[in-house]
């Protein structure tokens, strides 16, 4: 299926890895023009179609910059993916998260992607089209135990942004969605300092046992396996195109059937 990228001007935050590496891949892919920002390039380097650009998106000034560098060069944004995200188990519960914390998991989930639609809209405005999609996460409405109570609210905030966005600015062209991801084969999940690492470290197990523990305390999945960063890919590409035309304030879930009600 041509999703009618080709040619269009995309900004993706958090490209450098995971679920960020994937959009950026099939957006360009898709021949648009992607605009990757992350503190780390280096996998974005050989990626045809793909403008690196290097830092800090947890800066205040970060993802205007980032913004910005597309309406350099082509004087418009037509596709803001925001995809950067971060946890930290909280192995203490509420009691022991304190301010700094939930500080910490609103700035990474929430605020990168506010000040990133902050500077996208004015520009789709004004070119009366533009299509954002928010990288949510099944947390924002799931929450089985303590852990991630702080990344839960933050990805809460920003679906609720979403849906508020999307009826203001519908009438002027612009679509806004998100995407709830389910546990995905990431770092965030499966590498080095992830949630079954941490749990593994915690709990005195072994990194299969803690993943499997974990999986099985939240429910399970349908598909017996993780999803993987391509498939929420290829929803953020789908939502991002005219194929979604008439779609907006939804979120979609790809989550293997972890979650069992409707």
């Amino acid at each position: 299926m041509d999703l009618g990228l080709a040619g269009k001007v995309a900004v993706v935050t958090g490209a450098g890895k995971g679920i960020g590496l994937a959009v950026a891949r099939g957006l360009a892919a898709e021949g648009a023009l992607v605009f990757a920002g992350s503190r780390s390039v280096g996998s974005l380097a050989e990626i045809d179609g793909v403008t690196p650009v290097p830092g800090d998106l947890a800066d205040a000034a970060g993802p205007a910059a980032l913004v910005g560098r597309a309406l350099e060069e082509h004087g418009r944004v037509d596709v803001l993916v925001n995809n950067v995200g971060a946890v930290k188990q909280r192995l203490e519960g509420f009691l022991g998260t304190g301010d700094e914390e939930f500080e910490w998991a609103l700035r990474m989930n929430f605020f990168i992607a506010l000040r990133a639609t902050r500077a996208a809209l004015p520009p789709m405005v004004g070119q009366g089209s533009g299509s954002i999609v928010n990288v949510a996460s099944v947390n924002a409405f799931f929450e089985p135990d303590a852990g991630v109570l702080d990344y839960g609210a933050a990805k809460a905030a920003l679906v609720n942004l979403a849906k508020s966005l999307s009826q203001e600015f519908g009438p002027k062209g612009i679509r806004v969605n998100s995407v709830s991801p389910g546990p995905v084969a990431t770092d965030l999940w499966l590498g080095e300092g992830g949630v079954a690492d941490t749990v593994a470290k915690a709990t005195g197990t072994d990194f299969d046992t803690a993943r499997d523990n974990v999986v099985a305390a939240i429910g399970g999945f349908a598909t017996g396996r993780f999803t993987q960063p391509e498939e929420v890919a290829n929803v953020v590409a789908f939502l991002a195109s005219e194929r979604a035309a008439n779609v907006t304030g939804a979120n979609y879930l790809i989550d293997g059937g972890l979650i069992k009600t409707t």
